[in-house]
């Protein structure tokens, strides 16, 4: 299965790149709180610090994109970037596992569960091989 479409991996980083830039960096970045209504997060009286962390991992996610444009336009780093976004996907199916089963998530975040998986796998079908 591990890069059994690695002809179209650039393919695949430009769209994983538009869409993740459009759904989860501009919206984070600039809006946080708004994001985080729409995804039925309960936010705190005091939001100071949300946003503070909303704009930290919003400027997080905006290198990244920067990273993926590189490697889907030139190639350089298509390898490294591939291994960045399969382990952040990895990451994010655990973090989103374990919220659902505290029970500390919306339905919405739990709901995401089912996208990192498909994006996990997308990632190693992608995979450019040597």
């Amino acid at each position: 299965m591990i890069g059994m479409w690695n002809e179209l991996s650039q393919n695949y980083l430009m769209s994983f790149m538009v869409v993740t830039t459009l759904v989860f960096a501009i919206p984070i970045f600039f809006t946080p709180l708004t994001w985080g209504r729409l995804m039925m997060w309960t936010l705190p009286e005091d939001s100071n610090l949300t946003v503070y962390f909303g704009r930290c991992l919003g400027s997080f996610a905006f290198v990244l994109e920067y990273f993926l444009y590189r490697a889907a336009t030139t190639g350089i780093g298509e390898e490294w970037t591939f291994q960045f976004i399969i382990g952040l996907c990895g990451f994010m199916v655990v973090i989103h596992i374990y919220g659902a089963i505290k029970h500390m998530q919306p339905i919405t975040e739990t709901l995401e569960i089912g996208l990192w998986i498909s994006l996990l796998f997308l990632s190693l079908a992608f995979y450019p091989t040597l």
